[in-house]
């Protein structure tokens, strides 16, 4: 009997690494893995949806989890994976996740899943050392989240700091790891 294929959902949000995350996808199929793509409405102004549709041939839901009338319930099947990952996660996401706000496809899906779920954050070095986002992603570990360590190097504004997307193979080995 053929095993079927584990099912991982990537939440994409809208920082400028968005971008990273078609190769991010492309990596994910190239394991065999059935890979579904949700958005916050902000990422769709760094990548579009239609990328990702192409890439996995399924549909990609974005913003509000409402916006749709036959789709409010989307959050609660992708929901249902084998893995979950958030890349990148912004300041944002990672403060709706650690107060447990569910406003988007995203921060719903992340609050209605029991799989494990995996947070790559991204941002600016001052948002990344900001006391506020340091205490959610605390609070995101303490409750077993997987928080993937922000790479140092240049940042999309110029600055050399950490708060960088850590490298995509580190978002699959830990994605491997909890699939095993």
């Amino acid at each position: 009997m053929k095993e079927s294929k584990k099912r991982v959902v990537l939440g994409v949000t809208g920082s400028i690494a968005a971008y990273k995350a078609a190769e991010l996808v492309r990596l994910m199929m190239g394991r065999d893995w059935d890979v579904w793509v949700m958005m916050t409405e902000a990422a769709t102004h760094y990548v579009g949806a239609l990328t990702f549709h192409a890439l996995t041939r399924h549909p990609v839901p974005a913003g509000r989890c409402e916006a749709i009338p036959s789709e409010a319930f989307q959050h609660l099947d992708l929901a249902s994976a084998d893995a979950v990952v958030i890349a990148p996660c912004t300041a944002n996401l990672a403060a709706k996740l650690a107060h447990g706000l569910a406003d988007d496809v995203v921060s719903a899906t992340c609050l209605a899943t029991t799989a494990p779920l995996i947070v790559a954050p991204a941002m600016n070095e001052k948002m990344w050392n900001n006391p506020a986002t340091r205490a959610n992603i605390l609070t995101l570990k303490e409750r077993g989240i997987t928080v993937l360590d922000v790479e140092s190097g240049e940042l999309a504004c110029g600055v050399i700091g950490a708060g960088r997307l850590c490298a995509l193979e580190k978002i699959i080995a830990a994605v491997e790891s909890v699939l095993r």
